[in-house]
């Protein structure tokens, strides 16, 4: 049975404070972005918000959850965007439907995997444009799902104090849908990746196509 949004009063003061004040996915992704990376220097985490809320950093899947926990208090259906790579180094996303159009919500290491504005017509198009972005020395999009988080029915994803290792293994396990980049396309995308990183090797590419769309 799909879960409910829980009532405002689940949470802390500190959360509560964040869930008044940030009702929109732009201000969301602000906030993500002032968080530091989760770089799980001690070992894996799956954290909810209630602990990115305390610990103030999230890697991607936790500020997906933190953002789809705060998000649908504000009416917004708690859902993400999962992508499969071809190096195994997943990327999940927060997304979001406004005016008939699709954004995203995200946390990364990366700057072109962050949000992306509500300017794309399906989930597909969205996905789309994170390819490029997405292609590193290793690193290309072979699959995407959207997933809703209520399937999870009573799990607590929103607000535990234990690692949520559940959602992993559901994303993993989840079907996806092919995304093949054309070899041409991904092709040039590594070789402009590998010329970049020759000339900037503590940097990551920022300059891509698109950046129009990013929140």
């Amino acid at each position: 049975m799909p879960s409910v949004a829980p009532d405002l009063s689940a949470f802390t003061r500190a959360e509560g404070a964040l869930v008044e004040r940030l009702r929109t996915p732009r201000s969301l992704q602000r906030w993500l972005r002032s968080l530091s990376y989760n770089w799980e220097r001690r070992g894996e985490t799956l954290r909810s918000l209630r602990r990115v809320v305390r610990l103030r950093t999230a890697h991607c899947l936790e500020a997906a959850l933190a953002a789809a926990a705060i998000l649908e208090q504000h009416g917004y259906p708690p859902l993400l965007l999962s992508f499969e790579s071809q190096d195994k180094l997943d990327h999940v996303l927060y997304v979001f439907r406004q005016n008939g159009r699709w954004g995203s919500v995200a946390r990364s290491r990366d700057p072109g995997l962050h949000g992306r504005k509500p300017v794309f017509r399906s989930p597909r198009a969205l996905a789309r444009s994170y390819q490029e972005p997405y292609v590193d020395a290793t690193g290309r999009v072979t699959a995407y799902a959207v997933a809703d988080l209520r399937d999870l029915g009573r799990y607590d994803w929103r607000l535990s104090e234990r690692n949520v290792w559940k959602v992993e293994r559901w994303l993993i396990d989840y079907p996806h849908r092919p995304l093949p980049m054309p070899e041409a396309r991904y092709r040039r995308a590594f070789e402009r990746y590998e010329r970049f990183k020759a000339r900037f090797p503590h940097r990551r590419p920022a300059n891509f196509a698109g950046r129009e769309t990013w929140m």
